[in-house]
């Protein structure tokens, strides 16, 4: 009985009686256009005229599907009213013909059959209420219509079930009705190839946003913390023979937290659809413009490093495509970074602009235009003692976020990054690839 009457089955029937009110525009033309067809008579009055009118109309129903918001409509009212899952169906409108086809055959199926359920409602219950009325209403049985119920010939008490049964009738094929279109809607309506092309490449996209913002989170907040903790801990040692390296710390820890709160304010930004950073937010660090402070900061914190930088024919970083600067920046605070938080000793950071050799070289010549000089690589090389197994530092990998971030990076710009250990020591290598002669 819940399948026939319960508040899912009611919910179909409303949608059924909307499609029945949006074939009425469709139906209303039709009747004229038979009307005057067959020598300007009333189709109204005409049983088979009116059905003439009803099934010259569903062509025009389905013609006029093929444009418009046809398919969102129809997917809401059916996540509302049909108890279909949405994920069964597909989102935004038609693009391809084959998904448009799919939705005017829907389309005209439900203003079709929304018609039909629809008369039904409308004539059915007065009939059944007069019919289940006659044993008890005296007039009722002398009303001559011409069928064997109304005649005083006829035995009054069968009336009462002729009167039952339309109504029991006309809930099983609303139900039936129901029934048809919740299952028929994830076939017209669900997706196309070219709609789960479309979500898999907006699903990527997403994931692509979301890994780098993951990895400009990662490299500056990760990287403040650990210079802020280990210049912390420098200072505290260093609080009673050496205040004025205390001092220097100090304004180290300062000025790494200012910074990080205006690269984290700037990826936040991106966080917020339509909202983008502040514009007194922090730009994104490059090496021609925050390598020497990073270096300065890290030392700090009482880490030595000894920085070879070598721009080679580019003059200085600053004539470094602008991509390559903030990758390699970001590349180089990751390894610094590892080298706090894991490593021992001294760290011996070797940047430099070199001809273009290997996979490296050939994305880079591949992209080339015309009138370059030749392929280019950014070599970043980074070494320092592992510390000592009783040390008090987080064990070392090759497989941490950080890591895999830095060769993202590299990645996007067709280098490679390579980190683990050589010889005694643990070497971090990126190369990104330059088109020769690009600023």
């Amino acid at each position: 009985m819940n399948r026939l009457l319960g508040a899912r089955a009611r919910w179909r029937w409303v949608h059924q009686i909307l499609g029945g009110a949006l074939l009425m525009p469709y139906f209303l033309l039709m009747q004229v256009v038979v009307g005057v067809v067959a020598g300007g008579v009333n189709a109204l009055d005409s049983a088979p005229l009116s059905l003439l009118a009803y099934a010259l109309c569903l062509p025009l129903v389905a013609a006029t599907a093929l444009f418009g918001p046809v398919r969102p409509m129809s997917v809401a009212a059916v996540r509302a009213m049909c108890g279909v899952p949405g994920e069964a169906l597909a989102d935004g409108p038609a693009t391809s013909w084959a998904a448009r086809g799919r939705a005017s055959a829907w389309w005209t199926l439900h203003l079709g059959t929304g018609a039909l359920i629809s008369g039904m409602t409308l004539a059915v219950p007065p009939m059944a209420v007069a019919l289940i009325a006659v044993p008890f209403v005296g007039r009722l049985r002398d009303v001559r219509l011409g069928y064997g119920w109304f005649t005083t010939d006829a035995t009054p008490y069968a009336a009462p079930l002729a009167g039952i049964g339309l109504l029991a009738g006309l809930v099983l094929c609303a139900a039936g009705a129901g029934w048809l279109l919740a299952r028929t809607a994830p076939v017209l309506l669900g997706q196309t190839s070219a709609d789960r092309l479309a979500a898999a490449e907006e699903r990527a996209s997403d994931l692509a946003v979301r890994n780098r913002l993951a990895r400009e989170l990662h490299d500056a907040v990760g990287h403040a913390l650990s210079a802020v903790t280990l210049q912390a801990a420098a200072a505290r040692r260093m609080l009673e023979r050496d205040p004025e390296f205390v001092r220097e710390a100090l304004a180290a820890i300062e000025d790494t937290t200012r910074r990080t709160v205006g690269e984290l304010d700037a990826v936040l930004g991106l966080l917020r659809d339509g909202d983008p950073a502040r514009p007194d937010a922090a730009p994104a660090p490059t090496l021609a413009t925050d390598l020497d402070g990073l270096l300065a900061r890290t030392r700090a914190g009482g880490t030595t490093v000894t920085a070879h930088q070598d721009p080679g024919p580019v003059g200085d970083w600053a004539g470094l495509p602008a991509i390559a600067s903030r990758e390699a920046y970001r590349i180089v605070q990751e390894g610094l970074s590892n080298a706090l938080r894991h490593g021992a000793g001294p760290v011996d950071l070797r940047i430099r602009v070199r001809a273009g050799t290997g996979t490296a070289a050939a994305t880079a010549t591949a992209t080339a235009t015309a009138h370059d000089t030749g392929s280019r690589e950014l070599e970043v090389t980074m070494t320092n003692p592992p510390a000592a197994p009783d040390a008090d530092r987080e064990p070392r990998s090759s497989g941490g976020r950080g890591l895999r971030g830095a060769a993202e990076r590299a990645a996007l710009l067709g280098g490679s990054v390579e980190a683990g250990p050589r010889g005694d020591r643990w070497r971090l290598r990126a190369v990104l690839p330059l088109a020769g002669g690009d600023r």
